[in-house]
This record gives structure tokens, C-alpha cells and sequence, in this order.
């Protein structure tokens, strides 16, 4: 960037940082460079673009009047002068400011508290009481698979070509190579294993996060997390291993796919299960889960324990940062299963190599047109291609590849959730212990099958940065501060309403998602419900995730009552409250007609023969649980039905 944008973005690094109180501000530890080396990252040169005309044009005593700032540059301003300026920006009637104030906040705040300083370790970790990541451990278990990183172009010919090794991909892989089919698997990503996973958020997020970390809908107002290497999102979730539940699978039946309500299904869920060592062993509550677990039982509300695919987890301080991969290796991703299943059977790994477009001849799938990291092309010649790189970027690749079937993209569900915070006086240590133990459905029911589920996760400062609201510099470093004892509650709603995927003129997906007002509705209660866990649980202060600052301490002033009141206020509507999606679903989903779906009851896409999508894309409607094991029991369905085939 040139001399005036890189002024702009460091002054608006600082101001977000001002550094204070013993914390470095964010120039002092290099944050503006590392955030503009981040948005040069970003896949889509649109984005970039408007990112740099904005920092043409954030300097200029124009747009600092417009801001409040008065008839000077931005640069110019006091500390004070630019957290009025910022405000303005976040607290605008106009969405788009707002968005651009929401991608300005996480990018500087996130670098700020993730960025390793020297040694690699960051002096503002010891200042919020925070312990930094703990690297990798002793004698880690050795890599299990064996990938090809290409080098030059390739040509490559096989039965069958997988594109992407996450949960749909890689159980696909290992049902259809174990069928003795010749099957490659295309990953856009790189191979990590566990001597790799060291426990630092700052390159975890880079190296193994869709968009490093930093995707998110069009208009800011949700946050898209999804893994982005191999073994995909099973290799940095947080180990929940829900079955499909039996009301989603007969809704599910109801689109036109009776087999999500028979044997075959429930068939493939045990497989599924039984390879991943689904169990209740390793649920043991981290001090975070207790409590909430305080919290639900003085409502006398419903809870129960998570169950988890891990063997050997020590749900301990390790497994606190296990969202940036688990380093003992006791996370049951595909890169540790059925990836390894696949290898063993013949299967090849194609890693850095992202999946242009599907080949289609005489009406079928004939196999895929990629491109390397380094730019080499590698030609995948097949019999048949799953699709299966995510609810974003299958049905991009799908309209790529000349599919005009109208539902591609469409009827695109996230699980949007959002956080309510609580202070307590005891210490919490909520970035230790099990990543998720306890849960509570006892909102899940509220309309027939649709509402939510409560369940918290391990807090490591990325997930309060996240979600937590900005107000100015001091104030923002005391909720940070704060965070040995602060407990976040998730409220995560199953949607009714949909987004959509669209490609952009650069072939990049662009997701445009807002909360229906049925949806909206039930997010609030669990707003409201979140709040009423953390005051039962004795914090002595709650406040919500939106971007205004709206809190009670429990007991006075109106206590939630007027909580609820001024998030009603706050607003609901985009930018206003911080939310995100770790679930993202539905994009190309099966149904029994073409005019309803993407896909038939097999999986097979409508418009290519022997194109078949195995991943999240499928579902027909949101799952209302953790959906891993869901879409590995379609996967492991639908690549059955296709060896058969073949």
C-alpha cells in the first residue's frame, strides 16, 4: 500500500489499541503491517480494492468531518477525537458504514491480541492474565498420510475425483477407495499434523481457516468460520459429534429423500460413529461448563453432556486450544481416519491445489480443471467428481462448472449464533478444559422443531474479540482484561429463513445472509435466556455481544428486564450485534424435485450425471445440532450409493 493508506491504517490500528494502562499500542507491536499483509491475502481482488480506497480516502479532512471529527485528518486527531470518529462509523444509520467499522474492529483487535511478539510471545497476554499458546508437545504422533504438493503441472487420471478432504470429502474418500475404486482427493489447503499444531491462534487461523479466519457475509454481519485444509473442518472444530436428530431426519425424508428416515441412514450414522469413536467419556466439565452447568440447574432447565469424537483427549489445558488442531492427535478429524483409510486402499492427496471448475462431457462428470498454490494447472481425468469443499465454496464451484439449476446456492442455512457475556468474581480460566462438555436444549422446541441451543466453548482471547463491543480503547482493554473471569454463553439458533451463495465476476463466492424476523425472534430469546443462565450462575455482570454497549448488573437498575429493553434498542439488524456461523449448510441440497433442489435423493446433481455433492451443501434444511456427524452420515450414504453405481 502507498505512504498515506498505510498512515490511515495505522492510526486507525491505534485508536482501536491506543495502548495504555501497560499494553503496547498496535503500531508498537507491528499490528497495521500484519493486517495489511492479511487483507493482500484475501482471494478476492474486490475486496482488496475497496479496502485500499478506503485508506485513500480515511486520511482526508473530509471523511473525518463526516465522522464528527471536525476539518482535519484522521491522523491528526487526538485519542479521544478518533474513538468519536470510529463511533460515528459503528452507531451509523447507514449498514454499510457499520460493516466497514465491524471489518476495521476485528481486523486490528484481532491481530492485537494474536500477534506473537518476540520469542513468540505477546507482553499484552500477560497484561489480560492469559497464558499464550503452550507449542507443540513432546514425541507428538507422527504424520499418518502422505500428500503431493505439486511442483509442476499435472495430469492425473482416476475413477472417481473428491474435491475437498473435510468431513463430506474425506469419508467419501475412504468409502469409495475401500470400494477398490481409483479415487483422488483434490484439497485447496495444506497438510498439518499434530507436531504442527502448537496452540497459537495468529498462524492457526492463517494457515488452517477459510480466509484465515476472516470470512464473513457481504455485508459484515456475521463472521463464516470453516476449516481450510486437510481434513477441513475437523481438524480445528471442537470435537461435538451430534447425531442427526430424529425430527430433523423425518423433515428431512419430507423433501424427498425417504432414506434420512430408514435403516440406510441410521446405518451409516453407526458407521460413522463407531470410526470416530463418538462416546461420553470425555466430557468431563471445564470450570467454564461448571458453571453454566450452576447456571441451568438452578433454572432447573435441561442439560446434558456433550458427546465428543476424540480418544485420549486430556480436557485440559490442551484441549482448551484444540480449535487450532488437537497436538495429541486424540481429535478424530478425517486427516486421522478416513483419510488414512483412503491412503491405505490407493488413494491419492492432492494438497494447494483449489478446484476450478468440474469437466462436463455428453451431459456428465468427467473429471476436474485445477490450479496449484504456486500456479501449476493439474488435470484430474475421472469416471465421477464429489463435490465437497464446503457450504461456500460447492455451490461456487458448482455454478463455475455451468450448472443453471436455480437452488444452487440457494436455501443456504448458518446456525447463526451469538454470545452473551458474564463477569464473575471467582476465576474461570475459560480458555482451559474440554472445548465443549455441557450443553442445554431446553429452547429448542420453540416453534415445532425450530429454536435453540445454549452451549459455551473455550475462550481464547480470538472468541471474546470476536464478539465483544468496542466503545473506546480503555473501556474495550477492561472487558479484555476482565477475561480470566469472564464466561461466554452461545445462543445458537436453528434458521428457518435462508441466505444464498452467489459467485462473483472473479468466480469467488459471495454469502448474503439476514435474520428473517421469525429467526430473529428466537435469536433474542436466547439473548434473553443466555442472560438468565449467567445471572443464576451468580455473575455480577452481564452484557451482550451487540456493537452498543448494553449490560446490567443483576439486581438493579432493571436488571434484565431493562437488558432486554436496550438490546431492543441496540438493534438487531446487521453490524448491530456480532454473530457467527461455525455451521454453514444447505447450499446444494438434496430434495426429490428439481425445482426444490440442487440434487436428487442420491446426492447426484440434477443437471450432471455422476456429479455428486457430499458435504454440509446437502442438507435441506439447518440440522439444529452440530452438524459433523450429519454431514459425514450423508457423505458415507451418498458415496455408497456411487461405488454401487460405478
Amino acid at each position: 500500500m502507498r505512504s498515506r493508506q498505510n498512515r490511515a491504517l495505522a492510526a486507525i490500528c491505534d485508536a482501536f489499541a491506543p495502548g495504555n494502562g501497560g499494553l503496547p499500542s498496535a503500531s508498537e507491536l507491528g499490528v497495521p503491517a500484519a493486517v495489511a499483509d492479511a487483507v493482500e491475502k484475501n482471494p478476492r481482488a474486490s475486496e482488496r480494492k475497496q479496502f485500499r480506497q478506503l485508506m485513500s480516502l480515511w486520511d482526508t479532512r473530509l471523511l473525518t468531518a463526516l465522522g464528527g471529527g471536525g476539518l482535519k485528518p484522521f491522523s491528526t486527531l487526538s485519542p479521544e477525537e478518533r474513538e468519536k470518529v470510529l463511533l460515528s462509523w459503528c452507531d451509523s444509520g447507514v449498514t454499510q458504514r457499520r460493516a466497514a467499522f465491524q471489518a476495521l474492529r476485528k481486523g486490528a483487535l484481532l491481530t492485537y491480541y494474536m500477534l506473537p511478539g518476540e520469542g513468540g510471545r505477546s507482553s499484552v497476554w500477560d497484561a489480560i492474565g492469559y497464558p499464550g499458546p503452550l507449542g507443540p508437545v513432546e514425541n507428538p504422533p507422527p504424520p499418518e498420510l502422505h500428500p503431493i504438493r505439486p511442483s509442476a503441472d499435472m495430469e492425473i487420471k482416476c475413477d472417481v475425483c473428491i474435491v475437498g478432504s473435510g468431513a463430506g470429502g474425506g469419508t467419501a474418500a475412504g468409502v469409495l477407495a475401500a470400494a477398490g475404486l481409483d479415487v483422488v482427493v483434490l484439497e485447496a489447503g495444506e497438510y498439518y499434523s499434530a507436531k504442527d499444531f502448537d496452540g497459537g491462534e495468529f498462524d492457526g487461523f492463517a494457515r488452517m481457516y477459510l480466509n484465515g479466519g476472516a470470512a464473513a457475509t457481504a455485508d459484515q454481519s456475521l463472521g463464516l468460520l470453516a476449516g481450510a485444509t486437510v481434513g477441513g473442518g475437523t481438524v480445528v472444530n471442537y470435537s461435538t459429534s451430534f447425531r442427526t436428530p430424529d425430527d430433523v431426519r423425518e423433515e428431512w425424508a419430507a423433501h424427498g429423500v425417504p432414506a434420512f428416515a430408514a435403516d440406510e441412514y441410521g446405518a451409516s450414522l453407526d458407521a460413522v460413529c463407531e470410526r470416530l469413536g463418538v462416546n461420553h467419556e470425555h466430557s468431563t466439565a471445564s470450570p467454564r461448563d461448571e458453571v453454566m452447568l450452576r447456571g441451568l440447574e438452578q433454572l432447573g432447565w435441561h442439560w446434558d453432556r456433550m458427546p465428543r469424537n476424540v480418544r485420549g483427549c486430556d480436557q485440559g489445558e490442551r484441549c482448551g486450544q484444540c480449535g487450532m488442531g488437537c497436538p495429541l492427535g486424540a481429535k478424530q478429524s478425517t486427516a486421522v481416519t478416513w483419510l488414512v483409510d483412503a491412503q491405505e486402499a490407493g488413494a491419492r492427496i492432492v494438497t494447494a491445489t483449489a478446484a476450478e471448475k468440474v469437466r462436463v462431457m455428453n451431459g456428465g462428470a468427467r473429471g476436474v480443471d485445477a490450479r496449484s498454490a504456486d500456479g501449476h494447472r493439474v488435470t484430474v481425468t475421472a469416471g465421477a467428481v464429489v463435490a465437497a469443499c464446503g457450504a461456500i465454496n460447492t455451490p461456487a464451484l458448482l455454478k463455475r462448472s455451468g450448472l443453471s439449476n436455480r437452488n444452487i446456492g440457494k436455501h443456504l442455512r448458518l446456525h447463526p449464533v451469538t454470545v452473551v457475556w458474564g463477569m464473575f468474581d471467582e476465576e474461570i480460566r475459560p480458555w482451559h478444559g474440554t472445548m465443549q462438555a455441557i450443553y442445554s436444549d431446553e429452547h429448542r422446541h420453540l416453534d415445532g422443531g425450530y429454536g435453540l441451543k445454549y452451549e459455551t466453548a473455550a475462550i481464547n482471547p480470538s472468541l471474546l474479540v470476536a464478539f465483544a463491543p468496542w466503545r473506546g480503547g480503555r473501556e474495550h482493554a477492561d472487558l479484555m482484561e476482565a477475561l480470566p473471569s469472564t464466561l461466554g454463553i452461545g445462543a445458537l439458533v436453528r434458521d428457518r429463513d435462508a441466505g444464498e451463495v452467489n459467485v462473483g465476476r472473479d468466480g469467488q463466492p459471495v454469502v448474503k445472509y439476514a435474520l428473517s424476523d421469525y429467526d430473529r425472534n428466537h435469536l433474542r430469546r436466547g439473548v434473553e435466556g443466555a442472560a438468565e443462565i449467567l445471572e443464576a450462575a451468580g455473575a455480577r455482570r452481564i452484557y451482550s455481544s451487540h456493537a452498543g454497549w448494553v449490560s446490567y448488573v443483576p439486581g438493579s437498575n432493571g436488571g434484565r428486564e431493562q437488558f432486554m429493553r436496550d438490546a431492543d434498542s441496540a438493534g438487531w439488524d446487521a453490524a448491530r450485534l456480532a454473530m457467527g456461523s461455525f455451521h454453514i449448510m444447505g447450499s446444494a441440497r438434496m430434495g426429490g424435485d428439481p425445482a426444490g433442489s440442487a440434487c436428487n435423493a442420491d446426492g447426484e446433481t440434477w443437471d450432471v450425471r455422476n456429479l455428486v455433492v457430499c458435504d454440509a451443501s446437502c442438507f435441506p434444511t439447518a440440522s439444529g445440532v452440530n452438524p459433523m456427524i450429519s454431514i459425514e452420515s450423508i457423505a458415507h450414504m451418498n458415496a455408497s450409493r456411487l461405488a454401487a453405481r460405478l
